[in-house]
């Protein structure tokens, strides 16, 4: 390796030991302002709650107290972070991916690999591993205390979003290091094929348990129409979308290729699985229509619920803009990346379209199972 790759490893590991620093060094010097008010607030406190099952957790002078009903957090005082994500914390976590991504630059430079397309396809499994992942943690919580609840907390933290990214960014980064041993050793031909068959394992068992879940416990259920009505129908809208481009604006997908077709049908699997699930739950099975998890899906509803008379969305339901949405954002993504973007950095182009597929089919794989599994 080059001494100018060498110099930009050491600038970013300094950089992540100087924010490593700041934010323990200022925890234990200012515990109640620091921590308790930022860390805990937006990051921590969210998970706490999540994992518990709880409506809010309150700080409570560093004692933290879970609260069960809306109203209980309304009427705390102090920091009181409730499950999900705050704008502060999207921010948070942008940042972080980032610094992984670049990370897993000078991993990639180091092992020799990622340069080519095998990558993204390699990882493939691994984005419905992380969305099923995370269903076992709803379904744990639909579960309850019965004998079948085994994952408690702290461990449950590590399949609540978004510690769950870092949990499936280290199953996969191990499976790629085990499989380039496998290429180097001259056991496979190509490092690809272990890494995409570690992923698949992972997901065959986390779906094999919810499997059990289902035929053992009357609070999960199995319900597969979601999930082929919800690739059907996602199918359709990416093949649609990728028709036009090639008949109306080639340009588009030059760059990208069969990479930006399954970017889109990724997001449309995000589209979809929110349409159906919002709007349809009811009508295809379940007791009720499923609720919004992101800030996102929420305020795209709470737009059309604004402009869409009633006696319209009875008919159309007031979700399917958020697949409209993700089809138009995916597209422009993979618009962007073009021929020369590869040409002057391909691991991190390829890292970069595999991060943006991830964001799009991992919560569209968990949307898509939770209402499968009718949790």
């Amino acid at each position: 390796m080059d001494l100018e790759n060498v110099g930009r490893e050491r600038a970013w590991l300094a950089a992540v030991v100087a924010l490593v620093v700041v934010l323990v060094g200022g925890s234990l010097l200012f515990p109640g302002r620091v921590y308790g008010g930022f860390v805990w607030h937006y990051f921590w406190g969210p998970v706490y709650a999540d994992a518990n099952n709880a409506a809010c957790a309150v700080w409570n002078a560093g004692s933290p107290r879970l609260l069960d009903s809306a109203a209980a957090c309304r009427g705390a005082t102090g920091p009181v972070a409730y499950p999900g994500y705050t704008p502060v914390s999207e921010a948070g976590y942008a940042i972080t991916l980032l610094f992984m991504l670049t990370g897993v630059v000078f991993l990639l430079e180091r092992l020799g690999v990622g340069e080519d397309r095998g990558l993204f396809y390699g990882l493939l499994p691994f984005m419905f591993f992380g969305g099923a992942l995370r269903v076992v943690e709803d379904a744990d919580n639909a579960v309850g205390t019965s004998v079948h609840d085994a994952i408690h907390y702290p461990w449950n933290a590590l399949i609540i979003s978004p510690i769950i990214y870092f949990t499936v960014f280290a199953v996969a980064v191990a499976a790629l290091v085990v499989a380039v041993w496998l290429e180097r050793t001259g056991r496979v031909e190509r490092y690809e094929y272990p890494l995409a068959g570690i992923g698949a394992a992972a997901l065959a068992l986390t779906l094999a348990y919810l499997l059990w879940l289902a035929a053992t416990t009357p609070q999960v259920s199995f319900h597969p129409q979601f999930t082929v009505l919800t690739l059907l129908f996602a199918t359709l809208a990416a093949g649609g979308t990728w028709y036009l481009l090639e008949r109306m604006a080639p340009e588009v997908n030059v760059g990208t290729g069969l990479m930006g077709l399954l970017v889109i049908w990724g997001h449309a699997v995000d589209g979809v699985s929110n349409v159906i699930g919002l709007n349809f739950a009811k009508e295809l099975g379940l007791p009720a229509d499923l609720v919004p998890k992101h800030p996102v899906n929420r305020a795209i509803i709470d737009v059309t619920q604004q402009f869409l008379p009633a006696s319209v969305i009875r008919f159309t339901g007031d979700a399917w803009p958020f697949l409209v949405v993700k089809l138009v954002v995916a597209t422009g993504v993979v618009w962007v990346f073009n021929d020369d973007i590869f040409e002057e950095s391909p691991r991190f182009t390829v890292l970069l379209l595999i991060a943006i597929l991830a964001v799009g089919l991992g919560p569209g794989t968990r949307d898509m199972l939770r209402a499968t599994f009718g949790v």
